[in-house]
């Protein structure tokens, strides 16, 4: 039998996963006992489960226990489990994670099952580098993906505003924005999210400046100007009343249920494309997605395709094969790719990005169509982010929570926020 939880499950649960004994179910029989985990909402949990209830229909020795979480929990879960030496067989990882849980030991090495039992002949080579740290392979790409701006387009049209275009300014669409906030069409709704805390959205500013956040050898690579002038920028937002209040950005948990878009709070919020199918199934309005906006004019973009995230495989894990097995199987199989569609990104792998564009509905075209037509805007993908970087994510988006509350200047921000990552890196 396959056994899936839930998130809410999982939290009305407590803090370790509900034992199959505890609800009655029948102690297992089966030759190998996979458990996954990943981070995500109700709609990628449902179209992982159907993957490992067909995976099982032609493995039937084989029983899954999944469990999922929403990104801020994620993290902390999965330390946890690492740390009790209780890890998941299948562990879903994030570009920003992979070099710290490599380095740790806690992800097994996966080259020397390529190709017989994990092929990824025809992956984009550099999303297949993408995974690998150190010269060994740790995350296979589940698809690829672009940073985003997600609209919704009934609330641009009520108030009579044009939506962005790929030229769009900052400058410019802080005026949209604000323009949208003030014709009062709908009651609570502004122009935008606040998007100070946004790491994506703030190494996209950084690259059109020609910044980045680290340096390929893991340091800092922005100064203390470009997150001074960032935090202000955002301020200024705030003042003309172009983006949400604190108090409404801090019910934003960075999960789709709770974004300020499909609460109803915003009519523009920050995503990522694969995101996109989840965000409509949320929100009755059209929605639309496009790139985030141009720093300046001639702004060439700060975008790039990467791998949404990837499937690593514990090294504790006591059923290597199969977890291995289960990976290729996500990855390859032609039917788990039309279950799978675009939520988790585009397929890496060409044939099955074949079988899902052929089977597409207008939304799940939407981020296919989005990320093919970057064109200018998509610049190389940066090196994996080095150990710390996590650390720095939530160090961006707490300073950000105090600058925008008024308990932190920007410019004192800008400084803090230098200082801190400059300190969690060095930590290393």
């Amino acid at each position: 039998m396959t056994f899936s939880i839930n998130r809410r499950g999982f939290m009305a649960g407590g803090a370790s996963l509900l034992s199959l004994s505890a609800l009655g179910a029948p102690a297992f029989a089966e030759d190998a006992r996979l458990r996954l985990i990943w981070w995500g909402s109700q709609p990628r949990a449902d179209r992982t489960n159907k993957v490992s209830d067909l995976y099982k229909s032609k493995n039937p020795g084989v029983s899954i226990t999944g469990e999922f979480l929403g990104w801020g929990d994620y993290w902390p879960r999965l330390a946890t489990q690492v740390a009790g030496k209780n890890a998941p067989d299948v562990i879903q990882m994030d570009y920003r994670y992979i070099v710290e849980y490599a380095g740790r030991g806690a992800l097994a090495p996966l080259e020397s099952y390529m190709p017989a039992k994990l092929n990824l002949d025809d992956f984009d080579k550099a999303q297949i580098e993408g995974g690998s740290v150190n010269g060994h392979l740790y995350g296979v790409s589940l698809g690829a993906n672009s940073a985003a701006t997600v609209l919704n387009t009934t609330a641009f049209q009520e108030a009579g505003i044009e939506l962005p275009t790929q030229a769009t300014t900052w400058e410019e669409f802080g005026k949209m924005a604000a323009e949208l906030t003030k014709a009062g069409k709908r009651k609570g709704m502004f122009g935008m999210a606040d998007g100070s805390g946004a790491e994506p959205l703030f190494e996209n500013y950084l690259r059109q400046r020609g910044k980045a956040l680290y340096t390929a050898d893991g340091k800092i690579a922005f100064g203390v100007e470009e997150a001074s002038e960032w935090f202000d920028m955002w301020n200024k937002f705030r003042e003309s009343g172009a983006c949400v209040p604190a108090d409404i950005q801090a019910l934003d948990k960075n999960d789709i249920e709770t974004n300020t878009v499909s609460l109803g709070k915003s009519a523009a919020g920050y995503a990522h494309s694969n995101q996109f199918v989840a965000y409509q199934q949320m929100n009755k309005d059209k929605l639309a997605l496009t790139n985030y906006m141009r720093v300046a004019k001639d702004s060439k973009g700060g975008h790039y395709r990467k791998p949404s995230m990837f499937f690593s495989v514990s090294s504790q894990s006591k059923v290597l094969d199969q977890a291995v097995d289960y990976v290729n199987f996500f990855v390859n199989n032609p039917d788990a790719a039309t279950l799978l569609g675009v939520e988790r990104g585009i397929p890496e792998s060409a044939a099955m990005r074949d079988v899902v564009a052929g089977k597409l509905d207008d939304v799940g075209k939407i981020p296919l169509e989005y990320v093919a037509g970057l064109g200018e805007l998509a610049g190389k993908l940066p090196p994996p982010p080095p150990s710390g970087a996590g650390e720095g994510e939530l160090t961006l988006r707490n300073i950000a929570e105090q600058v925008a509350f008024g308990q932190v200047a920007p410019a004192d921000g800008g400084k803090q926020l230098v200082d801190e990552i400059t300190r969690i890196l060095a930590r290393g």
